[in-house]
C-alpha cells in the first residue's frame, strides 16, 4: 500500500468516528443519561428589599414592570429556557460535527480513488 491510500483510510475512519461520536453523545443527551453542555447559565440575583409605595409615575411604571416580570417567571421558568437554549446549541454543534465528519470522510474516499 502506498502512503496516499493509508492517509485516505485514516481520514475516512476519522470522519466516521467524528460522526459516530456526535450521534452517540446526542443520543445520550436526548435520553437523559448525560446533561447537555452548559453554555447558558442562570446567574443568581440578590433579592431586593421592600421599598415604600410608589408615588411618581416613573416609580409606578417601574413597579408595574417588576410585577410583570415576576408573573412571566411563573409562566416560563428560567430553567426551562436555559435548558432549551443548551439543547439548541448542542444540536447546532452536533450538526457542525456531522457535516465536518462527512467532509473528512469524503476527502478520505477521494484519496482512496
Amino acid at each position: 500500500m502506498n502512503f496516499k491510500k493509508i492517509i485516505g483510510w485514516v481520514t475516512f475512519f476519522a470522519g466516521i468516528l467524528i460522526i459516530l461520536f456526535s450521534l452517540y453523545r446526542s443520543y445520550n443527551i436526548f435520553i437523559g443519561k448525560v446533561p447537555p453542555p452548559e453554555i447558558f447559565k442562570i446567574q443568581n440575583q440578590v433579592p431586593q428589599t421592600k421599598k415604600k409605595s410608589p408615588t411618581t409615575l416613573e416609580e409606578i411604571q417601574q413597579k408595574f414592570g417588576e410585577i410583570l416580570a415576576e408573573q412571566l417567571k411563573e409562566i416560563l421558568p428560567k430553567e426551562s429556557v436555559m435548558k432549551a437554549l443548551n439543547l439548541i446549541s448542542w444540536s447546532i454543534f452536533a450538526g457542525i460535527l456531522i457535516f465536518g465528519g462527512s467532509q473528512i470522510s469524503s476527502l478520505g474516499i477521494k484519496l482512496l480513488k
